[in-house]
């Protein structure tokens, strides 16, 4: 029995569903994407057929296929090594972005369908960009996202790109000393249309940056980090816009004993330190906690990708609440994974994640860890006008028979599948949950919708 299935309770189920062997892939750099048909998508950075990366798609109980391989070799316009997950447009298909390749060996923005034909919306130049990390569709149906390097001033950019592939640069870091620079991993739009994120380095006291930029490009330095100080340095994962109004995210370095933070910023700028990771014996995580993602219940759950109490595991999963009690999930030895770096939360209720190494190839793995959470229903986008077209993400969906926003009725189709709902935002509703009624029961979304002026 692995270290990880001994210490779960009862109500805690954890499986390894899939070990990559570097023939599908290696190396994961992103989050799993749950879409309208019910399953799960992915991308790994490295190897695969042509040792450039690969997108593949796997089902809640482990059904695995990969659907397209990236190109590391000579004249492909592909890209290679896909890093920040995916994102499903409104028109049902997958954008993402890649780290490297393309025409300019500086990575590309790709759409892909469900079965697996990639179209290259963009390449970088290093003058426009590097290194592009992940996006987000904005509720004006662009997509928007950084790199990390490149542009004016070699720092990275902001840029937004439509569906068909025009991209404007809307922001270049390095032009001020106090703005940051390498902003990492996508974006996340707030409520009030504002998108907000973090640059790894920079500002005006040299340990990164949180930020806000509207869609055309001003951006503001909500908050400089300081290499050393107490509060942690170099923001390495997206925020999470949470429930309480406040962002969440973590940093890579410092904080009390020199091995990171997760912070609570206020959306006026007050930040917070939640909790402290630890290097000393009986310290509960260690080293470079993940990204983060709030959990139905509320809590926010994570990874620290090595380490754990006695300081022996491969990482471990970990729950906090928002005021900053620590709780010890689970820990990996290896042999069911090993570095851990992305989690999310199914509708099911699970949560599944990868690992960077460890399993049967030590190539990683897709997991499944259960807290006993019950099953909830989740609107894509999150906010929007009256008239936003919105998929509703559930499971067992079919037979509903009723839609709401914060109680305001709508008119709705249920997929197939019974996977989605596709619906719009009706005449007379407000900012609250999307409530689906089915034949077993009411399932609430995860988070408010936020409905736009």
């Amino acid at each position: 029995m692995s270290l990880a299935s001994a210490i779960t309770s009862s109500a805690q189920m954890f499986a390894t569903l899939h070990n990559f062997d570097n023939e599908d892939g290696s190396e994961i750099e992103g989050p799993l994407l749950e879409a309208t048909d019910g399953d799960l998508y992915g991308t790994t950075y490295a190897n695969g057929a042509y040792f450039g990366g690969t997108v593949y798609r796997i089902t809640p109980d482990g059904a695995f296929t990969t659907i397209y391989n990236f190109c590391r070799q000579a004249n492909c316009a592909d890209g290679s090594d896909p890093v920040g997950g995916l994102v499903q447009g409104t028109d049902g298909s997958f954008y993402g972005t890649t780290a490297g390749g393309g025409l300019y060996d500086a990575g590309t923005v790709f759409k892909i369908t469900r079965s697996g034909t990639l179209t290259t919306l963009y390449t970088f130049d290093i003058g426009d960009g590097a290194g592009p990390a992940g996006l987000v569709q904005g509720v004006d149906g662009d997509f928007y996202g950084a790199t990390f390097g490149g542009g004016n001033f070699s720092s990275g950019t902001l840029f937004k790109i439509t569906p068909t592939g025009t991209l404007t640069t809307i922001y270049n870091f390095g032009s001020q000393d106090t703005d940051g620079s390498d902003p990492n991993g996508p974006l996340v739009q707030g409520a009030d249309g504002y998108f907000y994120g973090t640059t790894f380095l920079g500002g005006s006291l040299g340990g990164g940056t949180v930020f806000s930029v509207t869609p055309g490009g001003n951006l503001t330095t909500f908050y400089s980090f300081c290499i050393l100080c107490a509060n942690g340095y170099e923001p390495y994962a997206p925020l999470i816009a949470a429930t309480d109004g406040n962002f969440y995210g973590t940093t890579n370095a410092s904080g009390m004993d020199q091995s990171g933070t997760v912070f609570r910023l206020t959306p006026s700028g007050t930040l917070t330190t939640v909790y402290n990771f630890c290097l000393q014996g009986g310290c509960q995580a260690v080293i470079r906690p993940g990204w983060l993602v709030q959990g139905a219940d509320g809590n926010l759950y994570g990874i620290a990708s090595a380490g754990g109490a006695g300081r022996d595991t491969a990482g471990m999963l970990f729950k906090l609440t928002t005021a900053g009690t620590f709780t010890d999930l689970l820990r990996f030895d290896g042999k069911d994974g090993a570095s851990p770096g992305f989690l999310v939360q199914d509708t099911n209720g699970s949560f599944y994640g990868t690992t960077f190494q460890g399993g049967t190839y030590d190539r990683g793995t897709v997991f499944r860890f259960s807290q006993g959470l019950a099953p909830f229903v989740e609107a894509q986008p999150t906010s929007g006008p009256v008239g936003t077209s919105v998929n509703i993400l559930g499971s067992n969906l079919t037979g509903a028979t009723s839609v709401s926003f914060n109680g305001t009725a709508a008119t709705f189709t249920v997929s197939k599948s019974g996977t989605s709902i596709k619906t719009t935002v009706p005449v007379g509703a407000t900012t609250g949950p999307v409530q689906v009624v089915t034949p077993s029961g009411t399932l609430t979304s995860n988070v408010n919708f936020q409905v736009l002026p």
